[in-house]
């Protein structure tokens, strides 16, 4: 894409001139072809009062060519010429002074070197050169200049700017933000729930006189303690607003809600599960109810490894043989990556794909449960999780909804946690096993 701009100078009008119009061409450049030494304001006014006897002259030759119209006259051409000249003049110099302030407005900017005007590079032309050496001649051929716009990515509206027409590319679908992968529930036994609560008898004590009897003694009695224990199920729930429209013109965005949605209420489920706290509507956690971690028996020099099978033994040694371990990814990344004297890594081959294990128990990682801290137990045994309703997704209207085009999109699930025996869980702290 190529645009010409022709900058003309009429030879006869600028003959006619006096020597300090004739000094016209010499606003941007003097005769060396330096930077002129006066402010861009200074040749403005300057450029002005050239305008202003310009203005001048086209109104003496229309008065002029208005008279002779009135007295019959006949208009003749070199008045004709006179007048044409003079307009081209004129408008020149307007055009010329548009750019001086165009300039003006624009600076420098950020240190760059400016482009020149259409009117700088006309001056220092080898046909305006050249027209001056002859002082400007009625008969010289006078001088011209053909610009070409250099195209740029700019998005203004300066000459040569085509950046408005780059389109950029622009990836199909919509990238999402990582999830991270749930996996405390399948610790657990799943069971069902009709209702809004959950009792059952757990047994509290239990004194065993099992003793061996002599022939026609008195037989040992002993004695059980059952208390009813009652648990709730508490909604986790969320929602979002979407317009109908939105909706129909981004098909991928309706999946991405309910996926989301469907996200949030697995992330606020896993930390509830471990560590709520029973206060309000929040769930009774693992963690809460679980037994502090206590050595039953010493170990020398222990490691994160001894640590854990030691509170396998205490489950074990509370007649619930734990069935799974909780750990942070960080402190499983570092049981994995633990050495031997050779270098050899001790409990797998970084190349294998089996599931992670220790002590031949499943390893659940999960950032729901802290840094250097661990928890152990017999999942299946001690505690069992109901859902009263299953995670879904529900679109609806609320409130003005329909009159504003908008849906409503709620995600929520309605679950309980029963913990039959808190001492089948031992929770406990890396640091503090590792400094007793």
């Amino acid at each position: 894409m190529r645009m010409k701009h022709h900058l003309l100078a009429n030879a006869s009008i600028l003959g006619a001139m006096t020597p300090n119009e004739r000094k016209a061409g010499r606003y941007l450049r003097d005769g060396t072809g330096h930077p002129p030494t006066k402010t861009a304001e200074q040749l403005a006014t300057e450029v002005k009062g050239m305008i202003d006897t310009a203005v001048d002259k086209v109104k003496a030759i229309a008065e002029e060519a208005l008279g002779k119209a009135k007295s019959g006259e006949a208009l003749t051409n070199s008045l004709k010429e006179k007048a044409d000249g003079a307009l081209i003049d004129m408008n020149a110099l307007k055009e010329q002074l548009a750019e001086i302030e165009q300039k003006m407005a624009r600076g420098p900017g950020n240190g760059a070197t400016p482009e020149k005007s259409f009117g700088e590079q006309f001056v220092e032309s080898d046909g305006f050169k050249a027209w001056k050496e002859t002082g400007f001649s009625k008969n010289a051929r006078g001088a011209d200049l053909k610009v070409k716009a250099t195209l740029t990515s700019a998005t203004t509206s300066s000459v040569g700017s085509v950046g408005d027409a780059i389109a950029p590319t622009r990836l199909a679908g919509i990238q999402e933000l990582p999830q991270r992968r749930m996996t405390v529930r399948s610790l657990f036994t799943p069971g069902q729930m009709g209702g809004n609560t959950i009792e059952y008898v757990k047994e509290t004590g239990f004194t065993n006189g099992a003793d061996t009897v002599a022939e026609g003694a008195a037989k040992p009695s002993s004695d059980i303690t059952l208390d009813l224990m009652t648990t709730s199920a508490k909604v986790i729930a969320h929602w979002m607003k979407a317009s109908k429209q939105v909706l129909d013109d981004i098909p991928q965005l309706r999946s991405m809600i309910d996926a989301r949605l469907d996200y949030g209420l697995a992330l606020k489920e896993e930390q509830q599960l471990l560590s709520g706290d029973n206060t309000g509507q929040n769930l009774y956690g693992i963690i809460p109810q679980a037994s502090a971690y206590s050595a039953p028996i010493s170990i020398a020099d222990q490691t994160m490894l001894d640590v854990l099978r030691l509170a396998m033994l205490q489950a074990a040694l509370a007649e619930y043989p734990a069935t799974g371990h909780v750990l942070n990814p960080i402190d499983w990344a570092m049981i994995e990556t633990m050495k031997d004297g050779i270098g050899r890594y001790i409990i797998g081959n970084p190349q294998g794909s089996t599931a992670p294990t220790l002590w031949r128990l499943p390893v659940v990682d999960t950032q729901a449960i802290g840094v250097r801290k661990f928890l152990t137990g017999a999942f299946r045994q001690g505690a069992q999780l109901f859902d009263r309703w299953e995670s879904r997704i529900e679109v609806g209207y609320v409130n003005d909804d329909f009159t504003k085009n908008l849906v409503t999109i709620l995600g929520e699930e309605r679950l309980a946690l029963a913990v039959y025996r808190p001492e089948a869980f031992v929770y406990g702290d890396f640091d503090v096993a590792l400094a007793a």
